[in-house]
């Protein structure tokens, strides 16, 4: 359990961290933003706005799995974006074209970090924490 907790405590304060930096750094947002995009700095704000939340949300455990839910739904409404920087490297030549590449696995990771941590059902999380592994004698 005491995993989880640290887990949870990283989440919320990645999220909020990264949420609030939509907003003291919009540009940076509005760069990777793919063109086919309306209103790209609406999104920054929104994105950042639903970040703020979710990484709030994951701390109160009351809202913790809506909240986890609503992170994994923004994670893969982003991902969009990080394919877009793939593709369009040449836009961002201050970052390595192995950095961008990087960025696609690991939105994998944040999504099932994110349910282990904030989503995954209560009995599993109850038989993780007292050590029942379901194996038979």
């Amino acid at each position: 359990m005491t995993m989880r907790l640290v887990s949870l405590g990283l989440l919320s304060f990645l999220f909020i961290a990264a949420g609030v930096n939509h907003f003291v750094s919009p540009d940076t947002y509005v760069k990777i933003m793919p063109a086919y995009l309306p209103w790209p700095l609406a999104l920054v704000y929104v994105s950042g706005f639903f970040e703020v939340v979710g990484g709030i949300g994951v701390a109160v455990p009351k809202f913790r799995r809506a909240a986890g839910w609503g992170l994994i739904a923004l994670l893969v409404a982003v991902f969009p974006a990080n394919v877009d920087m793939v593709v369009h490297a040449d836009r961002f030549p201050d970052i390595p074209f192995w950095a961008l590449v990087a960025r696609l696995p690991l939105q994998g990771v944040l999504i099932a970090w994110v349910w282990w941590a904030a989503v995954r059902p209560a009995a599993v999380q109850a038989d993780e924490s007292s050590g029942d592994d379901h194996q038979s004698a």
